[in-house]
């Protein structure tokens, strides 16, 4: 299986999760991804900086899940090359009995997730399904073979919905995986924004390498992926700003990554 997904990867198109990979400092990349990496860095230096933030976001988030509101199952959406502290480790090193679905359809990220993204308790699970964002309806019918959705689910998407073409189908998007969890269950979600023109020239620069282009919305847009959804405090904010740990107090630069926490009612 990992041979035939060698076999369909792209060694000349960068690709996002690579990328994101190589600014985390991490050795699962190309040179073509480090090529557009280092030229992303000197449009928009803060980038390498916003990658670590986000990973400390979904630490701090899926803890917050796992630990204060009591949340066993998590559906990771498109979640990109492992690195450190991934969603199963965080969320069974808080209650071991978690069990996570991991999904993208990269087969670089589908070789390696299927290698490192294994359970860290005898008592939980994590499993990985190949499919597309795009195709909610997939992703649920795989999950369900995992996941109980009659009981809270945390999902998760982190960063990859500015990938998708439109906010309208973005919202579609979030509302069909949300649609079968019960109340209670809960949406981690962070985007790139348009506040830092450095990250705006970054994503036009990105699309024209050849990868699928990432839209940077304004705030009021990634807030609206949020309707029907009750935000936890403190809302809509920087990824820094979101329940920081006392040490990142005012030790971060303003980024332009957005994200937030909700419970379904």
């Amino acid at each position: 299986m990992v041979d035939a997904a060698h076999d369909q990867i792209r060694f000349d198109v960068p690709h996002s999760a690579r990328i994101w990979n190589y600014w985390m400092g991490g050795k699962d990349n190309y040179p073509v991804d480090r090529e557009a990496g280092d030229a992303a860095v000197a449009v928009y230096p803060d980038i390498a900086t916003e990658a670590k933030q986000s990973r400390q976001f979904l630490i701090r988030a899926v803890r917050y899940l796992a630990g204060e509101r009591g949340i066993r199952q998590f559906l990771d959406v498109g979640t990109g090359l492992p690195t450190m502290q991934n969603t199963h480790e965080v969320a069974q090193s808080v209650a071991p009995d978690s069990r996570i679905v991991y999904v993208d359809n990269d087969p670089l990220v589908l070789a390696h997730a299927r290698a490192l993204l294994t359970n860290t308790t005898p008592e939980g699970v994590t499993a990985y399904i190949d499919a597309d964002l795009h195709d909610p309806e997939l992703i649920l019918s795989d999950a369900r073979n995992v996941l109980n959705f009659n009981r809270p689910v945390g999902v998760l998407f982190m960063g990859v919905l500015g990938h998708v073409a439109t906010l309208d189908l973005a919202h579609s998007i979030v509302s069909r995986i949300l649609a079968p969890m019960p109340s209670g269950s809960a949406l981690i979600l962070s985007d790139g924004t348009d506040q830092t023109q450095g990250f705006v020239d970054l994503c036009a620069l990105y699309a024209e390498t050849g990868g699928v282009p990432y839209t940077a919305r304004t705030v009021d847009q990634v807030r609206q992926l949020f309707d029907g959804l009750d935000l936890v405090d403190p809302g809509l904010v920087t990824l820094t700003e979101w329940r920081p740990d006392p040490v990142e107090v005012g030790t971060i630069n303003p980024i332009a990554t957005y994200g937030a926490v909700a419970l379904k009612p």
